[in-house]
């Protein structure tokens, strides 16, 4: 007995010491990617070197979902049950959709968010490279949203280790860009949410002022909702201040808050039991903005499922959590969710048609 009760300390004691050891590791490999860090676009010589008021442009934004999300992917941290795509080779049939997707759209600017370079979860699949092929000629510039330390969990299929982030694409020269870091959870609530940002890339109008694009992917899975309000606190900040210089500002992305306000009424199923999901709050914008929540009211297609179970439009909460941010120099002509019936990833994509005012 005393052999038996000696054997099960042992092995207690060295499971106990593992526990420790990967909650050092994990502590001691986190770290937030620095703030105000200056981005490389990368700038084909083909592209247009200003962008033109007075015309016609469209720009799309899809959160990809790191390629995972097939219309059957349900997803843990959404209460679902896997934590990485099906398979590798599922994983990049649905990336090269999606790039054969946003190519189609024939867009003059994206923003892609939820972009894989190097993750378990995605078979460590070079996204970056999947999406960007059929946009050789195109500017793009890519802001690595976080770098996390291996989560071992689920215990059967851990989620692993992550680097991912976002994409800005345009027909027309970047000038620069830049990655600001958002406001995120102290303590172990940073390890679920991971680090955030946005990236802010300027581009020449004719008119001699400057085109400032947004791309952002904002916090989900916050329990603090002040972290949400200071997120957008910062972002109004950067945008109100180019606002001030004169140019023209477009963001766009992924705001994890119900643009709809209550898109349980419009899309038929209930969402009180998804705590995320809360509305946008509009009485924040800054004056000389316009939140645009794309939408049909004849034909209302929503931009997300919940993905705590494969896509039925009968029992998935959907709503509306991609749009786009405009200063009032811009003209919104039109702005829509593009059905693709969440093959691809948990989000559709989102466009709008907008017209740079001359002055």
């Amino acid at each position: 007995m005393k052999k038996t009760l000696k054997i099960a300390g042992c092995v207690l004691g060295v499971i106990l010491l593992i526990i420790l050891a990967y909650v050092a590791y994990v502590f001691i490999d986190y770290h937030r990617i620095e703030d105000h860090l200056e981005l490389t676009p990368d700038n084909p010589a083909q592209v247009s070197e200003s962008v033109s008021t007075g015309e016609s442009l469209t720009v799309t934004s899809w959160n990809i979902g790191f390629g995972a999300y097939t219309d059957q992917y349900s997803f843990f941290m959404d209460g679902g049950k896997y934590s990485r795509g099906l398979s590798e080779d599922i994983v990049l049939e649905t990336l090269n959709q999606m790039a054969s997707d946003l190519y189609s759209f024939g867009s003059d600017f994206y923003f892609i968010q939820e972009v894989d370079t190097d993750a378990t979860r995605s078979y460590h699949i070079n996204e970056y490279d999947v999406i960007t092929t059929p946009f050789a000629d195109k500017s793009k510039v890519y802001a690595q949203n976080y770098d996390s330390p291996y989560l071992f969990y689920p215990i059967l299929e851990p989620h692993g280790k992550t680097k991912a982030g976002i994409i800005t694409m345009s027909d027309y020269y970047i000038t620069s860009s830049l990655r600001r870091s958002l406001p995120i959870q102290d303590g172990f609530a940073k390890f679920v949410d991971l680090d955030r940002c946005y990236s802010i890339s300027r581009i020449p109008a004719d008119n001699g002022k400057e085109l400032i694009l947004v791309n952002f992917h904002l916090s989900a899975y916050t329990t603090d909702p002040t972290i949400a309000e200071d997120q957008l606190k910062m972002l109004y900040e950067d945008i109100t201040a180019e606002y001030e210089k004169g140019n023209y500002v477009i963001c766009g992305g992924d705001f994890n808050k119900d643009l709809l306000v209550d898109s349980s009424q419009i899309f038929g199923v209930s969402g009180e039991d998804y705590s995320w999901a809360k509305s946008f709050p509009y009485d924040s914008v800054p004056k000389g903005f316009k939140v645009i929540a794309p939408f049909d009211e004849a034909t209302p297609v929503p931009s997300c499922r919940n993905a705590d179970k494969p896509w039925d439009a009968q029992t998935n909460f959907q709503l509306t959590i991609d749009g786009f941010i405009i200063s009032d120099n811009v003209e919104c002509t039109k702005s829509d969710v593009i059905d693709l019936q969440f093959a691809c990833s948990d989000h559709n994509p989102v466009y709008m048609n907008f017209i740079l005012k001359s002055e």
